[in-house]
């Protein structure tokens, strides 16, 4: 059922969607001339590597000399039209496709990125993939949304984060999963994705 939902609502997604792949690459090319994709590796189910695209919203190079860290508020490498993609999550629409052919799921632990590291608040960094629960999300498929990406804030430290994904990985159902996709839609319509506070 999980996945007989992905492909339908991908593939409802992607034709709901279409004017915005026309309209997204014309604004983020009028900003900065830049390219409009941008490609990461991403770690699935089972340690598998595979390749999502998002429409750009940094500037070009902007882990250059950084590695793969998350972005904060009022980050200097987001352009103009990136903070708008990512309040509304539209920086996220080319991973349907990736939903489609069955990388990912519309509701899973978010994927993350091979080396991918955390700011702790000595001002040091610490890989995401030594946190307590790294291992186990990686018993299922990642998804687009999910009960940290909804209830936790943007800054919310990664250990908190993975605590939802175990919970969810131990309630997930059918319907668990819809309830998340209806909240995600309510949150992407009020732009509230990069809020701090509460997003429902």
């Amino acid at each position: 059922m999980k996945r007989l939902m992905d492909i339908f609502l991908s593939l409802i997604a992607l034709l709901i969607s279409s004017p915005l792949w026309v309209i997204v690459p014309l604004l983020i090319k009028l900003e900065d001339g830049g390219p409009v994709f941008y490609a990461q590796k991403r770690i699935g189910k089972e340690q598998k590597i595979f390749c999502i695209w998002k429409f750009r919203s940094m500037i070009e190079n902007a882990e250059k000399g950084l590695g793969p860290i998350q972005s904060s508020e009022n980050d200097p490498r987001i352009t103009k039209i990136g903070s708008f993609l990512r309040s509304t999550a539209l920086d996220e629409l080319p991973q349907l496709v990736s939903i489609f052919l069955g990388d990912m799921s519309f509701v899973g632990p978010r994927a993350l990125r091979p080396g991918e590291k955390e700011a702790l608040g000595d001002g040091t960094f610490k890989e995401i993939s030594e946190f307590p629960g790294a291992e186990e999300r990686l018993s299922v498929v990642p998804g687009l949304t999910g009960l940290a990406q909804i209830y936790g804030s943007h800054d919310t430290p990664r250990r908190n984060k993975f605590r939802y994904d175990l919970l969810y990985i131990k309630k997930k159902s059918f319907l668990l999963d819809l309830r998340l996709v209806v909240f995600s839609v309510l949150i992407t319509l009020r732009g509230k994705w990069e809020h701090r506070g509460k997003k429902m």
